[in-house]
């Protein structure tokens, strides 16, 4: 037993499960007795307490606790305070569910990043291109082809990334994937077998994005990230590292872009090294104070893999990326991804092939941008009507925006936004394992809420923050 709330707080993990304050607040209680996360005679926080430390009504958690003590759940005596009822039998935990994601909210709101509007997918369009593509598309597209992809998306990706992105890329050097993940997993395979040990990451980013390398046998180093992006200056005195994974136009989930003086150093040490740069361009096309920052390819194609993919443009669930390769890079490459899966779905290629050729890409990035920034305006309003004290930064580009927070306060504002049914990340969720620890902060995804449901989870966060 114990009457710690710091314990009490940080082993009871509550989540809302009901639609209402209360009875998420009740059903959270109760799993947590019915695992044995509560022992029976585990004192509980006053109402007092509970409600500041989640960001609730006091009256909320003082009807919660009354009810579950009418149940039996509970028990409150006069100068014992609330405590977990003693049982007869424990009764039976409910079986763990192993994720290999983290669930989403059965309920509520969703900023955490990483997903555009799935909601404004061009269906029409697209189906349209479908047509199109199908109708067009010679019988030999339907066998096995080529490793590579279909040479009618290489060939109009060759175009659009030279002009949209800045990538010195022809049709030969594209690489057509199932995504940023699917490439970067053949990629780990690619360089351990030219026997690189060391593949240096940022020290902010997706813990997937390592745990994959790890799993094709490439540790991981971390480094550095600071108000320029990534310090590449420290790469030269990384011994063993051979290659880099950088998010130079828009660094995740800082939000900031590589200074053009990091970027020099980063080929500079590519170069000098026989070093290879991996670019994860994830949302080069999102960009609203400033002019696009060009692909860092363009500075040195034969040391430098562009990455990118139609997860934020269009939706995750296509499952179409690319790379564009060094030349040396090519043959490599195609024979891990033959041996593998050999391709992604013709279909999709052909469909996305003849969208992007017919303007409809460009016509649909061109809305989204426009959608993607009125939502970014409305969130630095509402925070500078509503929570004045929270700096908001890294809004120029992309779909998501970094809250700076009191320091000791990211946790405690995650949790009381959990109670208003929305689900957050902080920035500690992307600090690599080795990185010391950082400054308090949210990092908001405002891209995936769909149009009808943006105001009510923009005013979920506000009563949330401190």
């Amino acid at each position: 037993m114990t009457d710690s709330w710091a314990t009490f707080g940080a082993d009871l993990h509550l989540e809302p499960v009901g639609t209402g304050l209360r009875s998420g607040l009740m059903e959270a209680l109760r799993e947590a007795v019915r695992s044995g996360r509560l022992a029976p005679g585990t004192r509980l926080p006053s109402s007092r307490a509970l409600a500041a430390d989640l960001g609730i009504a006091r009256n909320t958690v003082a009807d919660a606790y009354a009810e579950l003590v009418a149940e039996g759940w509970l028990t409150a005596r006069q100068g014992s305070g609330t405590r977990v009822a003693q049982r007869s039998a424990a009764r039976r935990a409910d079986p763990v569910v192993v994720r290999s994601r983290p669930a989403r909210p059965r309920t509520g709101h969703n900023l955490k990043p990483g997903s555009p509007d799935v909601s404004s997918f061009p269906r029409t369009a697209w189906l349209r291109a479908a047509r199109k593509a199908l109708t067009a598309a010679p019988d030999e597209a339907f066998g096995y082809g080529d490793a590579r992809g279909r040479p009618e998306l290489r060939t109009v990706l060759a175009e659009y990334l030279s002009r949209s992105r800045g990538v010195h890329a022809d049709p030969e050097r594209i690489v057509v994937c199932s995504g940023f993940v699917h490439g970067l997993t053949l990629l780990g395979k690619v360089l351990r077998q030219r026997r690189v040990r060391d593949l240096a990451v940022e020290s902010y980013g997706l813990d997937l994005h390592r745990d994959l390398l790890t799993g094709t046998g490439l540790r991981t180093p971390r480094l550095a990230v600071d108000h320029l992006g990534a310090r590449t200056g420290e790469l030269a005195a990384m011994r063993g590292t051979g290659a880099v994974l950088l998010t130079p136009a828009h660094q995740f989930p800082t939000g900031v872009p590589l200074h053009p003086d990091r970027r020099a150093a980063a080929v500079d040490w590519a170069r000098a090294t026989g070093g290879l740069i991996l670019e994860d361009d994830y949302d080069g096309e999102f960009r609203y104070d400033r002019q696009p920052v060009g692909a860092l390819q363009g500075l040195d194609p034969e040391h430098v893999v562009h990455l990118g993919t139609a997860s934020k443009s269009l939706a995750p669930g296509l499952r179409l990326g690319w790379m564009v390769l060094p030349r040396s890079l090519v043959a490599e490459v195609v024979a891990v991804k033959g041996a593998a899966d050999w391709m992604t779905g013709t279909v999709e290629q052909l469909t996305l092939a003849e969208f992007i050729a017919s303007g409809a890409y460009d016509r649909h990035v061109r809305s989204m941008r426009l959608r993607y920034r009125r939502r970014r305006d409305q969130l630095v309003a509402a925070l500078a009507e509503r929570a004045p004290g929270i700096e908001v930064s890294g809004i120029a580009a992309g779909l998501h925006a970094v809250l700076e927070l009191p320091p000791g306060t990211e946790r405690s504002v995650i949790q009381a936004a959990a109670f208003q049914g929305l689900a957050l990340d902080g920035l500690a969720r992307y600090r690599h394992p080795d990185a010391p620890a950082g400054r308090d902060a949210l990092v908001i995804g405002y891209g995936s809420p769909s149009e009808s449901a943006w105001t009510g989870a923009l005013d979920a966060l506000c009563r949330a923050l401190p």
